[in-house]
């Protein structure tokens, strides 16, 4: 005698900008398991844009509104994808209520913040996780996969660029000097850098930093350069830019057997924005062999097909643990340890030196 499937959980989303519209309202709405249910956005426009891309998606005009519903059985989990300044007073609220929570990163400001997420969510027995899709980009996974395999032997060095060139600064939040709106290129892209140096190589033991403003009128940081020295030995230098008029390699990872070299950005980010959805039918994150990197030596070279690239694989580690109480997909004192460096680089590069962390011999 076959059970009958259980409902998909009920997904509140909160924010339907940029974070909201082009990656998790498509991504929840295509894992199985899952409905995109309730969206908060009071904007007209982006109202008429979710009714639209998510017609069955119920549209509520404050956050307010839908911890209301979740008190009263009729979410499973709530998403926050608003500006960073509501990051951590939005969980927290979820948290205290018991109710499953995803937050965009950054997770908070500050690493105390977030380990305070981390504490209740403990406390409360409630599934907390931080959207750090980068993780599942196709050339991170390959580096990882060549890592892994020892394909380039001990490795010693890590290169990461996230690089752009936007000589005018955008209106927007992100832009605004006020320390709450954790705004800036170091918190915004530097999040995924740090995250993936984490990832692949474990902790830090110390953090040399220059952070700048280089654009005319803007009032947060558009330059940045990290240096990391990890416990395991590896240095990680990390990019992140928007005044980059010609960039670097994406990636470049140095063993002392082989190198890893890969320029161009993971197309999941374009495919999403351009309303492409995963189990369209066609292919999902997968490159053109005129894009792939190259694996090798100096003068004894290959390309390496890249590893299709896979944001769908966070959401389905999120229906997962929902129905089975499994680990979720990125542990959210991931983003404490993230934190944690990007708040040394902000401190080395006030005061010139390189910032030992507490944990380093």
């Amino acid at each position: 005698m076959s059970s009958e499937p259980r409902p998909p959980f009920r997904v509140g989303l909160v924010g339907y900008g940029l974070a909201g519209s082009a990656f998790h309202a498509p991504l929840i709405a295509t894992t199985p398991g899952l409905r995109l249910d309730a969206v908060v956005t009071a904007n007209p426009d982006r109202r008429a844009q979710l009714h639209r891309e998510h017609p069955d998606a119920r549209p509520l005009a404050t956050p307010e509104q839908l911890f209301e519903e979740a008190a009263e059985g009729r979410l499973d989990l709530v998403v926050v994808a608003s500006p960073n300044r509501t990051h951590v007073p939005l969980a927290r609220t979820a948290l205290t209520a018991g109710l499953p929570t995803v937050v965009d990163k950054p997770l908070a400001a500050t690493a105390a913040e977030a380990a305070e997420l981390c504490r209740l969510a403990d406390r409360t027995g409630t599934l907390l996780s931080v959207f750090q899709n980068r993780r599942w980009d196709g050339d991170f996974l390959t580096a990882r996969r060549l890592v892994e395999e020892g394909a380039l032997g001990r490795v010693h060095r890590f290169e990461s660029r996230f690089e752009r060139f936007r000589p005018k600064p955008k209106a927007g939040w992100r832009e605004l000097a006020d320390p709450a709106e954790v705004g800036g290129t170091l918190y915004d892209l530097g999040s995924h850098l740090v995250d993936q140096a984490l990832t692949l190589f474990g902790p830090v033991g110390s953090v040399y930093a220059e952070i700048d403003i280089r654009r005319d009128g803007a009032a947060v940081d558009d330059d940045a350069f990290l240096a990391l020295t990890h416990l395991s030995g590896v240095r990680s230098h990390l990019w992140t830019s928007a005044v980059t008029a010609l960039g670097g390699p994406r990636l470049r990872v140095l063993g002392d057997s082989a190198g890893y070299v890969k320029f161009g950005m993971d197309p999941q980010e374009n495919a999403l924005r351009s309303g492409r959805r995963p189990g369209s039918g066609a292919p999902w994150g997968t490159e053109a062999p005129d894009r792939y990197g190259v694996l090798g030596t100096d003068g004894s070279s290959a390309p390496c097909p890249t590893e299709p690239g896979d944001y769908p694989a966070y959401y389905a580690g999120i229906a997962a643990a929902l129905a089975d109480g499994t680990p979720p997909p990125v542990n959210p004192r991931d983003a404490v340890a993230t934190l944690t460096v990007l708040e040394a680089a902000r401190n080395s590069a006030a005061t010139g030196s390189t910032v030992r962390l507490p944990h380093a011999p």
